[in-house]
This record gives structure tokens, sequence and C-alpha cells, in this order.
């Protein structure tokens, strides 16, 4: 039993291979507060999918919460989480931000709250100082990883910390030699990255010789695009981290669920491929459209969604309309709903 949650102890939640989606943070449109009413049925809908929560990450616009709203999103989402008998769904909260120092405190705040792992990434504000010194970026992870409470996943984003990009040498070291580190989500969309990456965590020998802190489960290596889902399962990777989840998480679900199972059985493969196409194609167009875009979505698919918190500027009305006129975003949606309807059925 681990005592990370502000109810008390409950049944130690591991992170496994999997689709995970960065959980948008939805505000009131007058006063832009925090709508938790929408978020925790956003929340509980992912997770119903079979798709686990990641809150205050980048989609979640982590930079524009303090510190008080942070510990309001975990606490919210594990209630609502439990409350409808989810008590097994892990939640991954993020807490990268602007020192190691803060970190480490928002990382140790997420573990009383009750989130089960952190997701961190570099600050990009002194990129200028950092990009370049591999001791420095190796030992912001290592400090991180040894004080959290909670396991911690390596967030590699250069389009948001500042071009900062860690290569696979310096995350196959980090895994290597702290074991509270378990996984990394490489949103650079470095193929070739993450297939070398898995080949070296992903073997039996790393996995018995240098196993995880508390959880037999292996490093996960997760794409930050979904775009790729098939090839990466191919390539021993693990799943994805992905903002797509949050519009079509059941058709995201049956992706990996098909590419896994199309390891042992071939003929699997071909209706892998099939809605693989499928998502690559509404991953490109709708990622293009960033967080307005995501949440202009929402709204037309579930009655929520509202707009960024400024300074981000809400997506105009007719750039939302050809968004979901898009024959790729129409594609998606008639896919997620041929699933979700078999699944309540």
């Amino acid at each position: 039993m681990a005592a990370n949650g502000s109810g008390g102890a409950h049944p130690v939640r591991t992170l496994k291979p999997g689709i995970y989606a960065p959980i948008p943070t939805f505000f009131l449109p007058d006063c832009e507060d925090l709508d938790l009413p929408s978020f925790q049925t956003h929340v509980i809908r992912v997770a119903k999918a079979g798709v686990g929560p990641l809150l205050a990450g980048s989609l979640g616009e982590a930079h524009h919460l303090s510190h008080a709203e942070r510990t309001t999103l975990i606490t919210t989402a594990r209630k609502a989480l439990d409350a409808e008998g989810l008590t097994h769904v892990p939640i991954i909260a993020g807490t990268g931000v602007g020192s190691t120092r803060e970190t480490i405190e928002l990382s140790k705040q997420a573990a009383k709250d009750g989130a089960d792992a952190a997701i961190v990434i570099a600050s990009g504000y002194f990129a200028g100082v950092l990009a370049g010194n591999k001791k420095a970026l190796k030992q912001f992870w290592a400090d991180v990883a040894e004080a959290s409470p909670i396991p911690v996943i390596i967030y590699n984003f250069p389009g948001s910390c500042g071009g900062i990009d860690l290569d696979s040498e310096l995350i196959t070291e980090l895994a290597t030699e702290y074991p509270n580190l378990v996984g990394t989500k490489l949103t650079c969309g470095n193929v070739g990255k993450l297939t070398r990456i898995a080949a070296t965590v992903s073997q039996p020998l790393f996995v018995s010789s240098h196993p995880r802190k508390d959880s037999d489960e292996p490093f996960l290596v997760l794409g930050g695009y979904v775009d790729f889902l098939v090839p990466s399962i191919f390539a021993n990777a693990h799943g994805a981290i992905t903002g797509l989840a949050n519009v079509a998480p059941y058709t995201l679900a049956k992706l990996f669920e098909l590419a896994v199972a199309s390891l042992k059985d071939r003929e699997v493969l071909p209706e892998a491929q099939r809605i693989q196409g499928i998502v690559a194609e509404a991953d490109h167009t709708i990622a293009k459209a960033s967080i307005a875009g995501t949440k202009a979505l929402l709204e037309r698919l579930y009655g929520y969604g509202g707009n960024p918190r400024r300074p981000l500027p809400p997506i105009e009305p007719q750039a939302a309309q050809a968004l979901w006129d898009h024959p790729h975003t129409q594609a998606l949606v008639k896919l997620e709903r041929e699933f979700s309807g078999k699944h309540r059925a």
C-alpha cells in the first residue's frame, strides 16, 4: 500500500504500457477560474476508454496554473476517478518548472495530492546555457528523480523548452543510473531516437540489471505523437502520451491493442495499419491547431472545451469550423463513434 493520496492509503498504481492523454485544463468563460465539472467529466471519459490521464502538462497549460490550482486538479481528478470505481487508474502530474528546487517542491506536493507519477520538462528560460551542457541537464533529472517521492518521466519537447533536445545517449544513461526514472515522452518526434532508446531499455537483460525503484514495469518509451504508434510498437516502444487521445480515446486505445496483438498475430496487422493511417492524418491536422483547436473539437463533440487562458488566443470561428469539417477530422470522429459505441454495447 502507498499513502500518496489525500484520502489516505491506496493500492500502488504503477504506469504500464499504453495510451495516456494530457488533459486540457478547462476555464470558466467570464473569469478564467477552473471549470472543475468539465474537467471531472473529461477525466472520467478518457479513463473509461482505457486511457490514462496526465494533468498540468503542455496541453493542460501548466505554465498558466498556480501551485494551488495544480493541487486542485490532482485532488479533483483522484476523487472523481475513485467515485467511478476507477481506483486502479494512475494519475501523472506535470511538475517541471523553472528551477530544480521548485520542480522537487511540486513533485512532493503532487505526491501528497494523489499523483502516482510526475512528468518533468527542463525549463527553456535559460536554454542558451543548458542546451549544450549535458552535465547540467543530467544533474537536473538526477536531482529530481532522487528527491521525488513518486516516479518521474523525462519529458523531451524542444518546442516548449527553448530548443533543448535530449539525445538518446543521455536518456539511456539516466534510465540506467536512476531507478526512480520510469520513462520518457518524446515529443521531439524523432523515431530514430525512440528506436535507439527502446533497443536498450526493452532488453530483458537491461530490465533485470536495472530495475525501476518501485515497480516491475519496464522503463517506458512513449511517443509524444501517435502518428507512428504501430511502427514504434514494432521497435519495442510502449505507447504514447498524445493530445489526440482527448478527442478519440477509444480509437487510440484500440489502435494500441491491435498494434501489440499484431506482434504475435500478423493477421491483425492490416487492421492496425488501416486505423494507424486515419489516426496519423488526424494527428497531423489537429496538432497544427494546438490547444485552442483541441478545445474547439471537444466543444463540438462533448459540449465543453472553452478557450485557453490568456495570453493564448482562442481559435477563430472560421478556423474552428474548418478544423471540424476537415476530412481527416471527420474520418477520426467516425472511427471514434464506431469504437465508443461498440464499447458501450
